[in-house]
């Protein structure tokens, strides 16, 4: 198998995909192997955008299995931000058009993007009011520290009831700060303690360390031309230390080896080396889809991701076909994982924005 990946790897590094490529190769009986073409180093810490979302997703299962949050709970016990939120009588109406939230936000609905906050992908007045005020999300750093952003965010109407429709993101950045604030402190030493030092996952977290920045590679994006152009230069930028504001609602930086620990451990049954990360009712929920067709509409998402695909807990489920029970999700600078029924998995890691060519190499691996 792992032959076969790192042909694919050196196929699209040969023809433009991205100037570097890691994979790597989880078989069931729990070995891995990594694999590398172009100029990407085996250990370089990358930007992992959105594959951030299954992490946070595990973390919160914990508190609740812990006893300290539960899927049901509205969140504004921890976010009086949250509370008494206005809802849009339809999503493209006036941001004033506006009716009350019949129920509050719950963890389990950012667990499932349906807390009636995200990407709005269709020309309306919240999506230009996003755009105005910061919260807009996009291939680019987060431009508002935590709290600014909540505040922002607070400050507009949903776009439908809590757990009624399906918008991308945003429910993972509220997500990140709702466990700040139940952990009482940074989210970042309270992943490390709870999920990183456990896993072994040594290079993971918000920023690079200056001393480690040489490992963090300059990202890209295809030009209108098709050729590679530079987004963020290697070594600096927004992801090295230290952090310009709270980050609790922002993404990880991780490697290939780190994210294979995290993988391997769901590809397990939550297990790693012995020891009960997610119990096994966690890990189940974790990869049904918890999306009902209702919301599954067409301007939702991209078109066509609906058709034999649902979304469970921080992540996207395959519910038909040869794949189906498949788990993963994407970042949008052109890293992917998936874990099958069979414990095998995969992840790739290249820092090239998201586009036809990335897909194409997602669309191979998988």
């Amino acid at each position: 198998m792992t032959e076969q990946l790192s042909d694919i790897l050196e196929k699209h590094v040969a023809c433009g995909t991205a100037p570097g490529i890691v994979g790597v190769d989880g078989a069931p009986d729990g070995s891995i192997e990594v694999v590398a073409a172009g100029d990407l180093a085996p250990d370089a810490i990358v930007r992992i955008q959105s594959m951030t979302k299954p992490i946070l997703a595990v973390a919160t299962l914990r508190l609740v299995e812990h006893g300290r949050l539960g899927l049901d709970d509205p969140v504004d016990r921890w976010l009086p931000e949250l509370a008494d939120r206005s809802v849009l009588r339809a999503p493209d109406a006036p941001l004033d058009d506006v009716v009350p939230a019949e129920s509050p936000i719950t963890a389990r609905h950012l667990l499932t993007n349906m807390s009636g906050y995200g990407t709005i992908l269709t020309p309306s007045p919240l999506q230009e009011a996003m755009a105005a005020n910061g919260t807009e999300a996009g291939p680019w750093p987060v431009a508002l520290g935590a709290k600014e952003w909540l505040d922002a965010l607070a400050r507009l109407p949903l776009a439908f009831q809590p757990g009624s429709g399906w918008r991308y993101h945003h429910s993972f950045g509220i997500l990140g700060i709702l466990l700040s604030r139940v952990v009482g402190g940074s989210l970042e030493d309270h992943l490390r303690r709870d999920l990183f030092e456990p896993l072994g996952m040594v290079d993971t977290g918000y920023t690079v360390p200056v001393a480690q920045a040489h490992r963090l590679p300059a990202a890209y994006r295809h030009g209108a031309s098709g050729a590679l152009e530079l987004v963020d230069p290697a070594g600096s930028g927004f992801e090295v230390a230290p952090a310009p504001f709270d980050l609790s609602h922002s993404e990880l930086v991780s490697t290939a080896s780190d994210y294979a620990a995290f993988a391997r451990m769901l590809a397990a049954g939550g297990v790693h080396e012995g020891r009960m990360v997610l119990a096994p009712e966690w890990l189940e929920q974790l990869r049904t889809d918890q999306v009902p067709d209702a919301a599954k509409t067409d301007d939702s998402f991209f078109p066509g991701f609906w058709e034999g695909t649902g979304w469970g807990f921080g992540g996207a489920v395959v519910t038909r076909g040869e794949h189906v029970g498949r788990y993963g999700w994407s970042g949008g600078l052109g890293t992917d994982f998936f874990i099958d029924r069979d414990r095998a998995f995969r992840v790739v890691l290249a820092q090239v924005e998201i586009g036809d060519a990335v897909m194409g190499l997602f669309d191979d691996v998988q």
